[in-house]
């Protein structure tokens, strides 16, 4: 069960930051206004649900394994 967690924490990090980068690359000087930008930051919020969860099982397992 952690190593599972741990591997979709690790896949989550990388999708976060993979999105991040392309949204900033995506960006214009008036603002994140277009579509494919509020798509991907939609997406990279969305991994943050996964990142989160992820990791405290990943720690919790852990430290409540018997």
């Amino acid at each position: 069960m952690q190593k599972v967690a741990t591997n979709i924490f690790i896949g989550a990090s990388v999708a976060f930051g993979a999105l991040g980068v392309s949204a900033i690359l995506t960006s214009s000087d008036k603002g994140p206004n277009s579509e494919l930008n509020i798509v991907l930051f939609k997406l990279m919020f969305a991994t943050v649900f996964v990142i989160l969860p992820s990791f405290a099982l990943s720690v919790a397992y852990k430290y409540l394994k018997k």
